[in-house]
């Protein structure tokens, strides 16, 4: 019997009692115009029925791999592992593709094998799956590792496509950082070896949920000063001590905004500490007072501190309509 053929591309799913999503991510997949991948669901200790369900797909290329529970990076890096494709695309389970996603990076990946990784841009949606109005669209390509220290282009783990070798160069996903932008770390060690290109269209929904566990943002902040700290060994040659330390500082305040979003989107509101990661943004770069990201969030939290979360969320809702409205015209 000849040997098998390995796809061109491989796709991996990591799932973790995510039955509520994943049927949803995998149709996505199998709609793709792309045809010549496989894909691995990395069963990362659920405790869910994912493995009867597996069992009713009946396309030949889908199948599940299941370990004990390891975190998100832990199983991205089974399934790379487990996988034997040219070039790696990621989908976590509760996002979905759009059909041509898959084409469309191929096509720009096998335009210079100088490109690492090929990103697309992303439709922000609800639980539901419905679009909120908002979009991710970076264009940041080429060598990007200045502009990705200061922010993630990348977007999303369900964002981008991987050639193999990015990772037989720089290793795997690092498991001490959990689940926390693990996915940012790795585009960080392979920016100094391979460009960056974007499909400037958006071909992913990523879902956002607002979460229950109130310390989440505690560990964000642990994981991003790790790979901050990483970062300074990491850093092309031909960028100076003194440009470095200042890029580093300037991500810090940036992750630091970021973060002050965290206590306001869980379940479980926390303005004081939503302040101080506002605060320390502040302490390490100024100018952020001026833009338009902590304007917005001083708003936000100025009118759930007045007005209450079910007016402010029965609002964000009503806006969030208009522009769908808007954005349909």
């Amino acid at each position: 019997m000849p040997a098998r053929k390995p796809p061109r591309v491989s796709v991996v799913i990591p799932a973790y009692n995510a039955m509520a999503y994943l049927p949803e991510a995998i149709e996505s997949v199998l709609a793709q115009t792309f045809a010549d991948y496989d894909v691995v669901i990395v069963d990362d200790g659920s405790n869910d029925n994912i493995q009867t369900w597996v069992t009713t797909i009946k396309d030949p290329r889908v199948r599940l791999v299941s370990q004990a529970n390891r975190g998100l990076a832990g199983a991205r890096n089974t399934g790379i592992r487990e996988s034997d494709g040219d070039y790696i695309a990621f989908l976590d389970a509760d996002d979905r593709w759009h059909p041509t996603k898959l084409e469309k990076q191929v096509t720009l990946m096998e335009a210079s094998t100088n490109i690492g990784v090929v990103y697309t841009w992303m439709t922000l949606v609800n639980q539901t799956g419905e679009p909120t109005g908002r979009f991710v669209n970076n264009c940041v390509e080429g060598n990007v590792w200045e502009s990705l220290i200061l922010s993630n282009c990348v977007g999303s783990g369900s964002n981008p496509m991987v050639r193999r070798t990015c990772f037989e160069q720089v290793g795997d996903f690092d498991e001490n950082l959990g689940s926390y932008m693990e996915d940012r770390d790795m585009w960080l060690r392979i920016a100094p070896y391979y460009e960056f290109a974007v499909v400037k269209e958006s071909l992913v929904d990523y879902r956002q949920h607002p979460s229950s566990a109130s310390k989440n943002w505690v560990a964000m902040a642990r994981s991003a000063r790790i790979i901050l700290d990483k970062a300074v060994d990491m850093a092309p040659s031909y960028i100076s001590d003194e440009v470095k330390c200042d890029l580093i500082k300037r991500s810090w305040a940036r992750i630091n905004l970021s973060l002050a979003w965290k206590p306001l989107q869980s379940l479980e509101k926390d303005y004081q500490t939503s302040q101080r990661f506002m605060g320390e943004a502040i302490a390490n770069d100024p100018t952020l007072r001026f833009s338009r990201e902590f304007l917005r969030l001083n708003l936000t939290l100025l009118t759930m501190r007045c007005l209450g979360t079910n007016t402010y969320t029965r609002l964000l809702s009503r806006l969030h309509t208009l522009r769908g409205q808007i954005l349909s015209l």
